[in-house]
């Protein structure tokens, strides 16, 4: 593997633009766009705020940067560079801002409301990946999931249960055939696009014993450095250590029990449920975190609604993408490395760069061109795998 040197950045906010020729960065009031091949600055804007969310349109035409404090998006063109775009909502509220599926309209989250929404406090928004469904749900506090046409109709809704915290977490397939929700009961409900009943209950147990599941185990390994081979100063990607901790993964035969947390559900928001989902590109595999065994991600084979692979890490999971054409898996949780699981078994890779770079979200290039972008709290760089040709 090879690694970018490391760039500056605010929020964590750096995307790949979905023609995968572009990067967008975010430091602070300032809206850098790189050129994924070279690094090279293309163009540099500033915005009226400091920047809390960016989004680029289907097409990579347009890019824009939501300032919810201020309550104020603003837009803009690389194909046109002088020209932009502002909206202000005012006393409205900004909560949330996102493209349509077509990137030649937005769609702004007020606290006035869009379209009105059977909800008594609407939560989140997501649309099927096909731009025909509109996907939206209801607070914690009441389990509501709510389906509507382009039109604004309301198709379908789906409520599992009553009297208790309800979803945490939603995300559609890429065929836009199903629809998974997690919620804080530990379960996974599939729906279908259909009825927008649920076809599966995916369960999150604590004993792991299907011997159909294969269960790996990181396991840290320190190794001692000889004071004889340390230099002064030392050289780039050297760590600051006598004691360099390097980590692998050891299978571990069923039944497995797994690491809990106790959550403090007097709490807002507790450790508690299903907080993260995503789909493989091919519609195989559905990646769960259950936030109550924090450390430990599940990977789920749709085709056969199954569990077929839990990874317990040694630290809380902090982020897990997809490559967008293999299904391959890369996982950070806030260390200086990354995993990579596929069907073929998963490995651990040490970022290599100078001083403290500890990974708290990953994305892969949208073609999948053997990258990873990685970010830290204040920079990001791209970790660039070799590929089967360079072996």
């Amino acid at each position: 593997m090879n690694f970018s040197e490391v760039f500056k950045l605010s929020n964590q906010l750096c995307k790949f633009s979905p023609n995968g020729k572009y990067l967008a960065s975010c430091v602070q009031y300032r809206l850098v766009i790189r050129d994924v091949s070279t690094l090279q600055i293309l163009q540099l804007y500033t915005c009226l705020d400091q920047i809390q969310h960016a989004e680029w349109s289907a097409d990579s035409m347009f890019i824009l940067c939501a300032m919810y404090k201020r309550g104020i998006v603003q837009v803009w063109s690389l194909e046109q560079p002088d020209w932009h775009c502002k909206i202000d909502e005012g006393s409205a509220g900004l909560v949330s801002s996102c493209w349509s599926p077509d990137g030649r309209h937005i769609l702004n989250t007020t606290e006035f409301h869009h379209f009105e929404t059977d909800t008594q406090d609407l939560t989140g928004i997501d649309w099927a990946p096909n731009g025909c469904v509109l996907a939206a749900w209801d607070t914690c506090l009441e389990y509501k999931v709510l389906l509507y046409s382009l039109d604004g109709r309301l198709l379908s809704t789906y409520s599992a249960y009553e009297w208790s915290l309800g979803i945490k977490s939603l995300t559609w397939s890429p065929s836009s055939q199903f629809l998974a929700v997690g919620s804080y009961d530990e379960k996974v409900r599939i729906l279908n696009h259909v009825t927008w009943k649920p076809i599966k209950e995916l369960v999150h147990p604590v004993v792991v014993s299907s011997p159909k599941t294969v269960a790996y185990r990181e396991v840290d390994k320190s190794q001692s450095v000889e004071p004889s081979q340390l230099t002064f100063p030392p050289p780039r990607g050297t760590p600051s250590s006598l004691f360099t901790v390097h980590s692998k993964y050891e299978l571990v035969d069923v039944p497995v029990t797994l690491r809990t947390v106790k959550p403090d559900t007097d709490r807002a928001n507790p450790e508690l449920g299903i907080g993260m989902l995503a789909f493989s590109p091919d519609n195989r595999y559905l990646a769960t975190k259950n936030d109550n065994m924090p450390c430990c991600v599940w990977i789920w084979d749709i085709q056969k609604m199954r569990l077929s692979v839990v990874l317990e890490q040694t630290s809380p999971v902090r982020s897990f993408h997809w490559d967008p054409v293999q299904p391959r898996l890369a996982i950070c949780t806030g260390n200086s490395k990354v995993y990579l699981w596929s069907p073929t078994g998963c490995v651990s890779v040490q970022v290599p760069v100078e001083g403290t770079f500890n990974v708290l979200s990953l994305a892969w290039h949208p073609l999948g061109e053997d990258s990873l972008l990685l970010t830290s709290k204040d920079h990001f760089c791209i970790c660039y795998l070799e590929t089967s040709e360079d072996h």
